[in-house]
């Protein structure tokens, strides 16, 4: 039987970026099915009292710092040469977020996707300006004033924050956070457990 994993995300984390860009090797080696649930990290940090790790070790220098050499070591392990991280973070991603869901509604989630994360940790954009998210999805093939539009629509925005909800229901506390069945695994460190978990 084949197992899913699910992927809770926000475009905002870079640590959801490299997540997502490591997630469909590990799929095709375990024969996973991925699972791509948007979620509005502001909502869940203020749900749950959390707050990002800049905020949260502002005063803890040496944290940071081993926190920035991880992520390194993690972007050279994996290749992953084309980050860069956003020069406008932190971004306010309540807009990608509801595109999200109007992609995943009509069956373009991962196409959306892969343009999200590129523009955010890729090519630094500041996609809470709504002419710049208008643009780099356009460019890259989609509706991109479309997409704009329908993230004013009354159920997209429910969707978006049923989705949050459920997932501070399930104990999520930030992103990336991963569920294979009801296991819970938070942050890209997390992927070699989340792999021996499909393998079990």
């Amino acid at each position: 039987m084949t197992k899913s994993v699910e992927f809770i995300f926000d475009f905002g984390s870079p640590n959801a970026y490299l997540a997502y860009k490591v997630l469909p090797e590990i799929a095709t080696e375990t024969h996973a099915a991925l699972t791509y649930v948007p979620c509005l990290l502001g909502g869940i940090f203020k749900s749950t009292g959390n707050q990002s790790p800049m905020q949260a070790y502002a005063g803890i220098p040496a944290k940071l710092r081993y926190q920035r050499l991880e992520m390194l070591r993690f972007i050279d392990r994996n290749g992953l040469t084309s980050f860069h991280f956003n020069p406008h973070f932190p971004v306010n991603t309540l807009i990608l977020m509801r595109g999200a869901i109007a992609a995943d509604a009509l069956g373009t989630l991962a196409e959306y996707c892969d343009i999200g994360f590129k523009a955010m940790w890729e090519d630094g954009l500041k996609m809470d300006d709504p002419d710049v998210f208008i643009d780099a999805f356009t460019q890259a093939g989609m509706d991109g004033k479309a997409l704009l539009e329908q993230t004013q629509d009354p159920d997209i925005k429910a969707k978006l924050v049923k989705n949050t909800q459920n997932a501070v229901d399930r104990g999520v506390f930030g992103s990336p956070t991963f569920f294979v069945g009801e296991e819970m695994f938070f942050g890209k460190e997390r992927l070699d457990q989340v792999k021996a978990e499909v393998l079990k």
